[in-house]
């Protein structure tokens, strides 16, 4: 309805000339007469007058929309110190309280792969993808800490924060290159170093033994000469495996 309105208006703001020239004559010729006989037309001016500041009142309010959503876009982390967030989330995560429609009490496994597809964005989107000004980005420093556990430093699966997994996606990728880049830190675990793993007493790097006396045919390590199994083992499996062999 309102961009039915806002087409009429525009259209009767930019009548020619040659077709308002007659109902300006025709206004003129009633200015003459009293002042009941001008209801009609000063009812017509003065809609036509409140159409066109409508029209005027909404493209400036598009406008400045628009030159809020540029300025999020090139600055994405400068909403999250703006009062416009304050007033909508406060100080928990923009996650916090959020639940998907789904069917029954028990929540589905997965996420839903996406909430925007094409033109069509599905009931209830995700808490990413429901806020314009919301972008994924490395240097969005606290929207991305936003979704890492404080205490583990690993990533929030998305059945716990309802985000859908091409955000989840765009998410994984912007934490990683913002701790390849220094912004964010690394959990990485203490572990106690043995200094026995390290000498060189350790059976497992320690010299190697001097060779025994050799005497004539005999090998350097007794593993490298030829070992003659035992008889009676010999006959067990041979006795086992019977019908297999040949």
């Amino acid at each position: 309805m309102a961009a039915s309105l806002q087409c009429i208006a525009r259209a009767l703001c930019r009548l020619s000339p040659s077709i308002l020239h007659p109902v300006r004559q025709y206004q003129f010729c009633l200015h003459r007469l009293p002042a009941r006989t001008c209801v009609g037309l000063s009812a017509f001016t003065l809609q036509r007058k409140t159409l066109c500041q409508v029209v005027s009142l909404q493209d400036e309010d598009a406008a400045q929309i628009a030159d809020t959503l540029t300025r999020y876009k090139d600055k994405p982390w400068d909403y999250l110190e703006s009062e416009e967030y304050t007033e909508r989330y406060g100080t928990n995560p923009v996650w916090t309280g959020y639940r998907r429609n789904h069917k029954g009490g028990i929540p589905p496994q997965k996420t839903r792969k996406t909430c925007i597809r094409g033109d069509k964005i599905c009931g209830n989107p995700c808490p990413v993808c429901r806020d314009p000004n919301i972008i994924v980005h490395h240097q969005n420093v606290k929207l991305l800490q936003q979704f890492i556990s404080p205490h583990t430093g690993m990533v929030y699966d998305p059945t716990r924060t309802g985000v859908c997994m091409k955000q989840q996606k765009k998410l994984n990728e912007a934490i990683n290159t913002a701790r390849d880049h220094g912004l964010l830190p690394f959990q990485i675990p203490y572990v106690e170093l043995s200094v026995e793993d390290y000498s060189n007493s350790h059976d497992a790097v320690g010299s190697t033994p001097p060779p025994p006396s050799l005497t004539s045919g005999d090998t350097w390590y007794k593993w490298y000469s030829e070992i003659t199994p035992d008889q009676n083992e010999v006959a067990k499996v041979k006795k086992m495996y019977k019908a297999y062999l040949k």
